[in-house]
Formats: structure tokens, sequence, C-alpha cells
């Protein structure tokens, strides 16, 4: 067989992942903006400033806060990669007088590292570990440089089994 066709084919492999990893940054950034009611949200404050407005207390679901009341409020990607949120986390969200967001982790659950391995399906990244996937945040793949088949560790619930969500703690 021929080198020439073996190569394009890896380039379109790799096309293809590129592509894949586009558009789940695209929907991951659509839904950072949008919120229950598909209204936009602008200004989210990362500083963690006391910014007077409505307060919530929630817990962080891998993705969303989930608010005392089951409503679903959007958090940043980067703020939850960065920060390395959990599932199960409780966060307090600052809603200002302006319509700007300020999240701050203000319970973080117990917790414990596992490596894994980067996989993709439907668009969307796992890290493979002790028999199971957990998802991990698109943010964290571009933040990390991390990619398909690159061993990672991982953050996860000590105490909640049922968890599908992971924070990146580092790539290998």
């Amino acid at each position: 067989m021929s080198e020439l066709p073996e190569k394009q084919a890896k380039r379109l492999k790799s096309l293809l992942q590129e592509a894949e990893t586009n558009l789940a940054a695209a929907k991951e950034l659509l839904m950072s903006l949008l919120g229950e009611d598909d209204q936009v949200i602008t200004n989210f404050n990362q500083n963690g400033e006391d910014i007077s407005g409505k307060v919530i207390e929630g817990i962080f679901d891998g993705q969303m806060m989930i608010g005392p009341d089951g409503k679903n409020y959007p958090v940043p990607a980067n703020y939850a990669s960065k920060s390395k949120l959990v599932e199960g986390d409780t966060l307090k969200l600052t809603i200002s007088d302006d319509g700007s967001f300020i999240y701050k982790q203000i319970g973080p659950v117990e917790r414990r590292q596992i490596i894994g391995t980067l996989i993709t399906r439907d668009g969307s990244f796992f890290v493979e570990a002790n028999g199971r996937e957990y998802r991990i945040l698109l943010a964290s793949v571009t933040y990390f440089k991390i990619r398909v088949g690159d061993q990672v560790t991982i953050i996860i619930p000590e105490n909640n089994a049922d968890a599908h969500w992971a924070a990146v703690e580092a790539s290998l």
C-alpha cells in the first residue's frame, strides 16, 4: 500500500477531530451565553468581587449550577475549568444590579484524583478511567491542550459513585 493514501487518511482523521472539537466549542460557548429562557447573559465577572444584587446558592452539576428552585444557571466553562469545580460543589451566584453573574465556590466536596485516557464521543469529551467514562468540559481540553488518547489526571467527587463529570487536574 502506498504511503500517500495512509497519510491522507491520517490527515482526514485529524481534520475531522478538529471539526468535532470546534463544533463542541461553539455549542459550549452558545450554552454559556444563553440562559434558561434563551436570553443573552453578559458580563460574567470571575473576580469574586462583592457586588450587591440577588444571591443564589446552588450545587454544581458538572456544567451548570442548580438552584434551590431547580432552575439551571450557566456557569462559565472557563471558570469551572480553571477553578477545577466538581459535581456536588456548592456555589454562590450573585446576580448584580447591572445583570452580571459573579460565581464563587463556597463549599467544595471531598475529592480524589485518578488517571485516565481522553476519548471523544458525539462531539463531547470524556476521560475513561477505572472502567468508567467521566465527561469533561471542552474548556479543559483546550486549556490543557489535551488530544484524544492522551493520559489525563482528573478530579472526581470522593463520595459520589454516580458522578458523570470530572475536572481536569493535569495532562500527563
